[in-house]
């Protein structure tokens, strides 16, 4: 599972500092056109999300995952649950305009499975 969310923070965090540093969405090779249908007028909010939820929780759910904390895998079932619901309300406002949408929607998945094993193996650890 840390691997899985390993990848997730590599993707966050660049992305998510490139739409706050360049709201306009330039950074990430977007424009604020495609957030013309969304509660948003730029990548200022969604980067500031992006950056901390997807990224930096994903990176401390690695780090717990190595470490075999017993709350690494509530912790991960949570993050692929947000993840699912980030991408959910992305393809909602935006339309699905990048193959990495469905693919970090299967990366959810596996995280919610990963988590959800996760969490099973460290309760009935004996």
């Amino acid at each position: 599972m840390g691997i899985i969310q390993i990848i997730i923070s590599i993707g966050a965090i660049p992305a998510g500092l490139s739409m706050i540093i360049e709201p306009n969405g330039s950074g990430v090779g977007m424009s604020t056109e495609v957030l013309l249908t969304s509660p948003f007028q730029d990548f200022f909010l969604p980067g500031i999300f992006l950056l901390i939820v997807n990224g930096l929780f994903n990176a401390a759910g690695a780090f717990l995952s190595f470490t075999q904390n017993k709350y690494a895998g509530i912790f991960g079932l949570m993050l692929g649950i947000i993840l699912l619901l980030w991408i959910s309300i992305q393809v909602y406002f935006i339309g699905l305009t990048h193959f990495l949408q469905p693919l970090f929607f299967v990366i959810g998945i596996i995280e919610i499975v990963l988590g959800y094993n996760f969490y099973f193996k460290m309760a009935y650890r004996t």
